[in-house]
């Protein structure tokens, strides 16, 4: 079965870069693929696009270096095992509070006797390979999101679960259950998550976290996160534009630099 370079990274102790697809493109998924990351996020929960856009846009990665990963919208088995058929290598699930939420995602994520997975693999056979069912257990990845309070006070539990391959924190969930706004300074949710990343590092489970940047990417690689997302696609090409309208700008005469707000 082809490997999981999420899974072989993190085996080796390196850090890996997710790239991050709100946008309903497969072009971009595939140059997103190329650009270096390790691993792609396709978004169902927040992002603009559906199954068929999903579909088409792991395809276009399976053509990269990247690993295909999906976030599912929500807790729902038979969209997970769809969207394994598919060919996700990880489902990073949102909103996981308690440990039988945890098992839920887990079973839907594991053939028989591990867990519950229905067969007919799909094109995970396409993008697997021939010995796909054999391999997919320990090799898919069963994720789950924790960004709510009563995920953090019941994080031991969580991790109790045998099958969680690592935890993803979602900050600004956090940041509005513990702080009660997405702003900053966010005390409680920043030292929430550094307790779930010392709780999970304990147990040598890898712990994964969404940024803002590449700034950020890299101060949460110095505390300890195994997996970084330096924001996602939208973010990235609205900011670049932004840049490059500044830039054009610059230079201009004051007459059109004030037409334009500058």
């Amino acid at each position: 079965m082809r490997a999981n370079t999420v899974r072989t990274r993190l085996a080796a102790s390196q850090v890996v870069v997710n790239g991050w697809l709100s946008i309903g493109s497969a072009y971009s998924a595939e140059g997103v693929g190329h650009s270096g990351v390790h691993a792609v996020t396709v978004d169902l929960q927040h992002g603009m696009l559906d199954f068929a856009d999903a579909l088409v846009m792991m395809q276009a990665i399976s053509a990269t270096p990247a690993t295909p990963m999906v976030r599912v919208p929500g807790l729902d088995p038979a969209k997970i095992m769809h969207l394994l058929d598919a060919g996700a290598y990880g489902i990073i699930c949102p909103m996981i509070s308690t440990p039988e939420q945890t098992k839920t995602l887990v079973d839907a994520c594991r053939y028989p006797p591990l867990g519950n997975r229905s067969f007919g693999p799909s094109r995970g056979l396409l993008f697997g390979g021939p010995d796909y069912v054999a391999q997919a257990n320990e090799t898919v990845m069963a994720i789950p999101m924790i960004e709510t309070a009563e995920a953090v006070d019941r994080i031991e539990e969580i991790l109790d679960v045998e099958g969680v391959d690592m935890v993803y924190l979602g900050p600004n969930d956090m940041a509005f259950a513990l702080d009660g706004h997405v702003g900053h300074p966010r005390p409680k949710s920043e030292a929430a998550l550094l307790h779930v990343l010392n709780a999970a590092t304990r147990r040598g489970i890898p712990v994964g976290v969404f940024c803002s940047g590449g700034d950020e990417a890299r101060s949460r690689i110095a505390q300890g996160f195994r997996l970084v997302t330096p924001g996602n696609d939208f973010a990235h090409l609205s900011r670049s534009m932004r840049d490059a309208v500044r830039m054009t700008l610059e230079d201009t005469s004051p007459e059109v630099a004030a037409q334009n707000g500058y």
